[in-house]
């Protein structure tokens, strides 16, 4: 299967370096497009054989497989370039959330996906949150999630949770090492203990409690409960953990979730506000 790569910023890189080191996509099966040569240079080097594109349309023309990974203030562009070369049997799947299936259906004239990666994919975990177009086949579906797969979890959901599934896996990451920043830091300040001590007894700590919610199937209620015993230093520092971070994390959705919506506006005008091909109903 030939795969094209249009977008070879953070994600598509990761993306591509995460399918070739897994073994699921080798690197003369690729094209990859991207306005920054120098970042499709660099992938070049890292995996001998993938092949650049000339142009968006010619890495959408050679490719059964699309991977959009733009921004969506460059989506009306790069669809434009694409359309008139895209097939029905070919499959185009967007990495960005705010661009919605019907989006990508009324644009395009082939099977359209859209898929939210994290970055701990690159370390072949985590999920990926799938959602299909209606032009989607179910043999379409287990090719995807099987190439998916190779690198995380995919994992179905409906297209109006993207923002908050996003939250969790996505930008999950960056909130968790925010925190133990934070904890690993104050572990410093109170004792002396050496900061690179400190962060790999984060890093093991974090490791370990993720395999026990995944892989042993433990709820965080129970983890809590496991570890915390009634009058110990657990259950007194976690009462004080509560009172400091209440009303933290729905803070946080109703900032995510208000950008979201400022970007999906944002998106929808420059898709169709006087839009060559198709207006909106």
């Amino acid at each position: 299967m030939k795969v094209g790569f249009i977008g070879a910023g953070s994600m598509g890189s990761l993306l591509v370096g995460a399918f070739v080191s897994a073994g699921a996509m080798q690197p003369a099966d690729i094209t990859i497009s991207s306005r920054t040569y120098s970042r499709t240079a660099s992938l070049i080097r890292q995996f001998p054989g993938l092949r650049p594109a000339a142009s968006n349309a010619d890495a959408a023309a050679w490719s059964d497989l699309v991977f959009l990974c733009v921004k969506p203030s460059d989506y009306r562009v790069v669809l434009d370039e694409i359309a008139p070369v895209m097939r029905p049997e070919q499959l185009a799947v967007s990495i960005t959330s705010p661009v919605r299936l019907e989006h990508l259906e009324r644009l395009l004239p082939c099977k359209v996906a859209k898929v939210i990666p994290s970055i701990v994919n690159s370390a072949r975990c985590g999920a990926t949150l799938c959602m299909w177009g209606s032009r989607m086949l179910p043999e379409d579906r287990a090719r995807l999630k099987v190439l998916l797969g190779a690198i995380s979890r995919p994992v179905d959901i409906r297209e109006e949770d993207v923002r908050t599934a996003s939250d969790i896996s996505s930008c999950g990451p960056a909130f968790f090492a925010f925190l133990l920043e934070q904890f690993t830091e104050a572990a410093v300040r109170q004792s002396g203990l050496a900061r690179e001590q400190a962060e790999v007894l984060a890093g093991e700590m974090l490791l370990g409690t993720a395999r026990l919610l995944v892989e042993q199937g433990c709820s965080t209620r129970e983890l809590q409960n496991r570890v915390s015993v009634p009058g110990g230093i657990t259950a007194a520092a976690l009462q004080t953990l509560r009172a400091e971070t209440e009303g933290a994390f729905p803070a946080l959705l109703r900032v995510t979730h208000g950008k979201f919506q400022e970007d999906l506006d944002r998106l929808e005008a420059s898709l169709f506000q006087d839009h060559p091909r198709e207006g909106r109903p």
